[in-house]
């Protein structure tokens, strides 16, 4: 007779790869695998690179999440409706590539992300663990500026062919969309292959996202998130036509 299954427990001096495998998350809350460990970015590049990610908020343990199913974007699904195509080639804006990815995710921390516990989950460990993982060249942002304030953005992970997608905000009808299509196009002119978004919102959905199985997943990692890709600071390199 089987027992409850026990959340694996991670001590912060165990090394990167101290995860279990992705398979055994719970199904309830769906995907949690383990808590503990930091935030270096040893551990977070592991994590990444193996479908996992941290989300907890203040005054829980780091809580490492991989859920089954995936929400996805391929590139080649991407929708653009009718009307947010209208305000692209309207060109109202302008879009920047890590020019402020700081004020980016501080405007992400104060936003919803769609769950219960939304602005709590970008904590101050957080906010510190990713702006290194910026210095270091493997965490860029997207920004919308309208009348030359920032209007919406959104950041993540880059790792071989993959963009890991954290966090979006608008502060401005359309600014996140803005943003979110603005890198798949650079992001398909430099050869990348899908944004992981995790968790299946209607706001993504309504881009183009899909829900896959985690094996699914897993699978696309093992291809796509091993070769390729860019590092440093990134820019906007394309002339996009709408």
């Amino acid at each position: 007779m089987s027992g409850t299954p026990r959340l694996a427990w991670i001590d912060a001096g165990d090394p990167p790869g101290s995860f279990p495998d992705p398979n055994s998350a719970l199904r309830d809350p769906d995907g949690l695998l383990a808590a503990g460990g930091d935030l270096s970015s040893a551990r977070l590049l592991y994590a990444y690179r193996h479908g996992i990610f941290p989300w907890y908020s203040q005054g829980q343990p780091i809580l490492w999440w991989s859920p089954d199913p995936r929400a996805v974007l391929l590139f080649e699904n991407l929708h653009v409706s009718g009307s947010l195509r209208k305000t692209l080639r309207r060109h109202r804006y302008e879009v920047t590539l890590d020019r402020a990815f700081a004020e980016v995710i501080t405007h992400c921390a104060n936003a919803s992300r769609g769950r219960a516990e939304a602005g709590t989950w970008i904590t101050p460990e957080m906010k510190s663990a990713y702006l290194e993982l910026h210095r270091l060249g493997h965490a860029h942002s997207v920004e919308v500026w309208m009348d030359g304030a920032l209007a919406g953005g959104l950041y993540g992970v880059a790792m071989g062919g993959v963009f890991f997608g954290e966090s979006m905000f608008s502060l401005r009808t359309d600014a996140s969309k803005i943003a979110l299509v603005w890198l798949v196009q650079q992001l398909t002119a430099w050869g990348y292959r899908l944004l992981d978004c995790q968790v299946a919102s209607e706001h993504l959905h309504s881009l183009g996202s899909v829900s896959i199985p985690r094996g699914e997943f897993l699978a696309l990692l093992d291809r796509y998130a091993t070769t390729g890709g860019r590092g440093g600071n990134w820019q906007i390199e394309i002339s996009p036509e709408f």
